[in-house]
């Protein structure tokens, strides 16, 4: 191989070796030299190889879970509690530049966060205020993390493990509370349906017809079960009444 040859193979080796792609959701931080030059945006890039390099930022919303943490309630309960953070990185320079593992320092500290909120608080508060708990651990992460480039969109809590002592002791009281209800149910039903025949009672007593009609419907249902006895309603048409002198 002639050099000519050689050297024009080494400068087109040298030339694919700069060639970058940089993908739409991602961005791309160059240095030469260690030294920071400029972030690079998507599209077919080339740096100088050997003494440039690259380090590539995912721009899009990334999910971190936040391991499941032992925490003492303000009411001593003990219980297991996990979460998940969602973030995106807004300024990529500082999120390398600023913090080392951004990822793993935002996990650590949304840990932190969590106990520090929920050991503040009692159980029926975690329980029935899971989007407020949430809430609190996002101010403190967004509050640790502001100059980092990233931006904290959300926290969520998961799951709450309890005691199985606690569980049973949630069971009953869910229990007594239902069985609460259904008795205050029943009483109004009551309440009510003795209203009604208050108020049938009245009505019939002002109407003599009513009396009657409420009688022959009685009979009707007796003759259809089929009964041996037979009851003949007396008239009252043929009683003596009282003539006012």
């Amino acid at each position: 191989m002639n050099p000519p040859m050689f050297l024009l193979i080494l400068i087109l080796l040298f030339l694919l070796g700069g060639i970058r792609v940089i993908f739409e959701y991602k961005r791309a931080l160059k240095f030469r030299f260690g030294k920071y030059i400029k972030t690079l945006q998507p599209g077919f890039r080339w740096i100088i190889p050997l003494v440039e390099t690259i380090q590539v930022v995912d721009i899009r919303v990334i999910t971190i879970n936040i391991v499941s943490q032992e925490v003492m309630t303000e009411d001593n309960v003990p219980c297991s509690i996990d979460g998940v953070v969602f973030f995106k990185i807004t300024d990529p320079e500082k999120a390398v530049l600023e913090v080392e593992q951004f990822k793993f320092a935002i996990s650590q500290l949304s840990q932190a966060a969590l106990r520090d909120v929920c050991g503040k608080v009692e159980l029926d508060t975690i329980l029935s205020k899971r989007e407020e708990m949430g809430h609190n651990i996002k101010q403190i992460v967004i509050l640790a993390t502001s100059s980092w480039g990233i931006e904290i969109i959300d926290v969520k809590i998961k799951d709450i493990q309890l005691p199985e002592n606690m569980k049973r002791m949630m069971a009953n009281q869910a229990e007594a509370e239902r069985s609460r209800r259904a008795r205050i149910i029943l009483a109004e039903a009551e309440q009510q349906a003795a209203g009604k025949l208050l108020e049938a009672g009245k009505l019939i007593d002002q109407s003599p017809s009513a009396i009657k009609l409420r009688l022959y419907q009685t009979l009707s249902n007796i003759a259809a079960e089929k009964n041996s006895t037979i009851l003949f309603p007396f008239p009252e048409e043929v009683l003596p009444r009282n003539q006012n002198k």
